[in-house]
């Protein structure tokens, strides 16, 4: 399912501000092209606006609300201009959709700030929900819900082609101003609550989720339960997109922010202060779709229609994700003048005939990490050249990286600090590895180490060949393009990690012990 555009906004051509008027807060987003078509967030803001309580009261905005909607285009705008643009594709959803003087706003904003505000069908807001939820996130099958303050958007995909979509009238504040009178709720409200989201739920006839199908959550209120839940423990990454949760805890934070009182509730760690009266409705709304479709987990995307928009039009189906995730690696390493695309090549071809010769068998994750490691260590060199291994580490888990699971980015990142640091370990990188990965790490942080130390010492445009022979005491790595080498430290950490006494030679006849 494929709706057509609605409207005519412009695709991203160099710089493009996106506004999205949702029903609970407007936001821009400027965003700037990169290589491979990426976009890279320049400046962005948001503003309360709270429009679906003036419609659910009236059927129309209020002067009031009119002017705050104006005040808060036209900071956007000045961002926009303030960035390098003033190509503006903005759009709104649920709450002028139904709002009886939404025309009137349109015109004002036309006359007095310049540009076009296109209210989008619920259709082409599930459409571009999907293409910004779902590009940068390594999901194939399953549903993604979008929640606003005026509207729930769920969608069914397979195969990152999006099936079918419906728009319900069960956004966070709409919820919360229907059902929640009292300061904490009381337990009848929120039961009230609960039975009306799983009764429309149930209406719409939502499948469960299938085997290997996913949940997946976009909008503020899903990305304000990932950040209580990521401030209330140790873990490794900062980004939301991609975080994960399971339905018990969703459910229990839930519970917990319904026992607080507006005052308490704007005060826990995580929560965005103006969501405090809209996200309990919104997080008891997120626990009752999980109930419903029998989602054992939540993967929350940090992105949405606003990228969705930025991307533009789109094939029938999404890039599978190793498509996404090298489009992301070449959009890093063309940010840097550094990058040597040579020596990534050849220190990938090294690493990844190392890996075959000693361990055949590594799962395909372990050897698609120390690939990518490989490809974009000369990155780190930017800030650095003694650190760059640290360096590139963090950059790795601070970067907007599509198309990569939080998992993936641990291990890419605990390859990369452990092959510069013999002292580092993946303990760190809990609870996204384990103590199961901490062999396989270590093993392919040496071999980039052995790679990096073969591609530096092979003359510029030999071919990177390398035949990897094993006996019960050595291991003897014939390189023909090799100028000379020495063990040095790297001897002693390949022994450890293989035992297996580490030969590098140029000498074809050579044999292992």
């Amino acid at each position: 399912m494929k709706p057509g555009p609605g409207g005519p906004l412009p695709g991203l051509n160099g710089r493009l501000a996106v506004i999205d008027i949702g029903s609970n807060s407007g936001r821009i987003v400027v965003y700037g092209r990169e290589a491979e078509g990426r976009f890279r967030m320049l400046a962005t803001t948001r503003a309360a606006l709270r429009l679906v309580r003036e419609v659910e009261r009236g059927h129309s905005l209020s002067p009031e609300a009119v002017q705050l909607t104006l005040d808060a285009l036209r900071d956007f705008k000045a961002l926009a201009v303030g960035a390098g643009t003033e190509k503006i594709a903005a759009v709104a959803t649920s709450a002028l959709r139904d709002a009886d003087n939404a025309g009137a706003l349109i015109e004002r904003v036309r006359e007095e700030l310049g540009f076009e505000v296109h209210i989008i069908t619920g259709e082409h807001e599930a459409w571009y929900g999907f293409v910004g939820a779902l590009h940068a996130l390594p999901v194939g099958d399953g549903a993604l819900f979008d929640l606003g303050g005026g509207s729930m958007q769920i969608s069914r995909f397979r195969d990152r082609r999006l099936l079918s979509s419906v728009s319900l009238p069960l956004g966070s504040l709409r919820l919360s101003d229907t059902f929640l009178a009292s300061d904490p709720p009381k337990n009848g409200e929120i039961r009230r609550l609960q039975e009306h989201v799983r009764r429309t739920l149930e209406e719409s006839r939502l499948a469960a989720l299938g085997p290997g199908e996913e949940l997946v959550g976009t909008g503020g209120t899903a990305r304000n339960i990932a950040k209580i839940d990521r401030r209330a423990r140790d873990y490794p990454l900062t980004r939301l997109h991609g975080y994960r949760l399971p339905r018990g805890r969703v459910q229990e934070i839930a519970e917990t922010l319904a026992s607080r009182s507006l005052k308490d509730r704007r005060k826990v760690p995580g929560l965005n202060e103006d969501r405090g009266d809209s996200i309990v409705g919104g997080s008891l709304a997120v626990a009752a779709l999980m109930e419903v479709l029998q989602a054992r987990d939540l993967t929350v995307s940090g992105q949405g229609v606003r990228e969705g928009l930025a991307l533009g039009p789109m094939a029938d189906a999404l890039p599978p994700p190793r498509a996404v995730r090298e489009a992301s690696l070449h959009a890093l390493q063309s940010r840097f003048t550094v990058w040597d695309p040579e020596s990534a090549a050849r220190r990938t071809a090294f690493a990844l005939a190392v890996q075959k010769g000693l361990e055949p068998g590594a799962r395909p994750e372990y050897q698609e990490a120390l690939a990518y490691a490989a490809q974009i260590l000369d990155v780190g060199t930017a800030v650095d050249f003694f650190d760059r291994h640290e360096h590139v580490a963090d950059m790795v888990l601070a970067t907007d990286m599509g198309g990569f699971s939080h998992r993936d980015l641990a291990l890419l990142s605990a390859i990369l600090r452990q092959a510069g640091d013999a002292d580092a370990t993946s303990r760190s990188y809990a609870p996204l590895l384990t103590g199961d990965d901490r062999q396989p790490v270590e093993r392919a942080a040496v071999v980039l180490q052995l790679a990096d130390d073969l591609q530096e010492r092979c003359a510029r445009g030999s071919e990177p060949v390398l035949e990897c022979r094993l006996g019960r005491r050595e291991v003897v790595l014939v390189v023909p393009a090799l100028a000379g080498w020495r063990p040095r430290a790297l001897g002693q950490r390949f022994e450890r990690a293989f035992e297996r006494a580490l030969v590098v030679t140029r000498d074809a006849a050579a044999q292992p012990a």
